[in-house]
């Protein structure tokens, strides 16, 4: 059903029709409200830790959605999780294919820090979260509502989850993510609002992500003096050991689509690592033969098959030891791959079909690889995805995050009539 609905959309007429005209105009009229209601949330800081002002935002949003007709309520997660929860919203439509669309209230800026809330910059606005991804929540918001002011809204089918700690999801990842997988199971397709991207000029969205994940390499030596590293006896150490399982990964095991960066590594007697917190410290002494090597990683790959492949391969070289030592290597599933499907290549044709028609030019896949993990991912393999339906801005994570904000016009317009086109009955 979902092939022959985008076939269709692919011979509309660049001109639009009467009703997706008024829907332009409607998001054109309400530009300047849109900026002020995405002031008004980025003003909250809502660092994910800081689940008072996730719940904030949150309700600013929630108010917004029940004024839309959709049905909301908050997500508690248990107070173990230390996060602040998902608002949901439901409208409860008879026709057409059914969206989950996705955006998340929590930014990387926790209340300690520095970065202004918002600052104006001529076309541009600096400001925590601003693009990843308030600006995309704001343009999910508007342009539904410029569905509901032209009557397109009444039919559709459509859930919403905005999470409250995408960046960094609280544990377990089951538990915080139930609700979203829950939707997506019920879904033909989830649209994503984090930032769009731009490639020489021309707007990009994204219908493959890399996965997220993590490692940790444990080496066991035996400690000794150092004057005999090196011979049959005393072997050569966890740190040599460590080294050389971290250069092997280096020479053999780069390929396209593929990263397994090192984060940080301890070596020495005697080493300790908090993961909570992200810290570690070693002891040993330049006479000692270090008995422990400890090192935390990251992967990220963009199919399974790619996945449990490489992982093979890295387990054959930490098997492959130095006399006198041992190790280990442990696999943390963190966002699972969004692989390359054809399904999601025609759903990528259809909102560049929207763009185009609407005369804001086409719009083409991002690069995997200069992408980084979203919540899109847990939703991939129940339904179609696409990402990067948000505001433009640059800086993301950074003290210069910024938004252009001419990109709130421009996302909502082309939002909306996807949203109208895919829920049309």
């Amino acid at each position: 059903m979902a092939v022959g609905f985008l076939v269709f959309v692919g011979g509309v007429h660049a001109q639009l029709t009467d009703t997706e005209q008024r829907i332009v105009t409607a998001v054109k009229q309400r530009s300047p409200a849109a900026l002020e209601l995405l002031e008004r949330s980025v003003r909250i800081n809502s660092g994910t830790l800081n689940a008072q002002g996730v719940r904030e935002v949150g309700a600013i949003y929630r108010k917004e959605f029940d004024e839309l007709g959709f049905k909301t309520q908050w997500d508690e997660m248990p107070a173990s999780m230390k996060r602040g929860g998902h608002l949901l919203a439901v409208h409860e439509g008879s026709a057409g294919k059914r969206l989950l669309l996705l955006g998340h209230l929590d930014t990387v800026f926790e209340p300690s820090s520095s970065v202004p809330l918002w600052e104006r910059r001529g076309d541009k606005v600096r400001g925590q979260g601003v693009n990843d991804m308030k600006g995309g929540d704001v343009i999910m918001i508007e342009a539904l509502r410029a569905l509901k002011s032209v009557g397109a809204l009444d039919t559709a089918r459509i859930e919403v989850v905005l999470t409250g700690d995408e960046e960094r999801t609280g544990s377990p990842r089951e538990t915080a993510r139930a609700s979203m997988i829950a939707a997506a199971k019920r879904a033909d397709y989830a649209l994503s609002f984090e930032g769009s991207g731009r490639h020489e000029g021309q707007t990009t969205a994204v219908i493959t992500r890399r996965s997220s994940g993590g490692w940790t390499l444990v080496v066991r030596g035996k400690a000794g003096h150092s004057m005999g590293v090196f011979s049959e006896r005393s072997g050569f150490g966890a740190i040599y050991e460590g080294a050389r399982i971290l250069d092997a990964f280096r020479q053999q095991l780069i390929e396209p689509n593929l990263t397994f960066n090192v984060g940080a590594v301890f070596g020495g007697t005697d080493t300790k690592y908090a993961s909570d917190t992200a810290t570690g410290t070693a002891f040993g002494k330049s006479n000692v033969i270090a008995r422990e090597f400890r090192a935390e990683g990251d992967m990220r790959f963009l199919t399974p098959e790619q996945g449990d492949r490489v992982k093979q391969r890295m387990r054959q070289i930490v098997a492959a030891s130095l006399p006198g030592t041992s190790a280990t290597i442990e696999f943390r599933d963190g966002y699972p791959p969004m692989p390359p499907t054809e399904a999601g290549t025609k759903l990528l044709q259809a909102y560049s079909k929207a763009s185009e028609d609407a005369g804001l030019g086409p719009v083409k896949a991002d690069d995997p690889a200069m992408r980084g993990a979203g919540d899109v991912q847990h939703v991939a393999p129940y339904t179609t995805g696409m990402d990067g339906l948000g505001a433009y801005g640059t800086g993301a994570h950074t003290d210069d995050e910024d938004l252009e904000i001419a990109s709130i016009e421009r996302g909502t317009i082309r939002a909306a009539l996807m949203i109208y086109r895919l829920t049309r009955p």
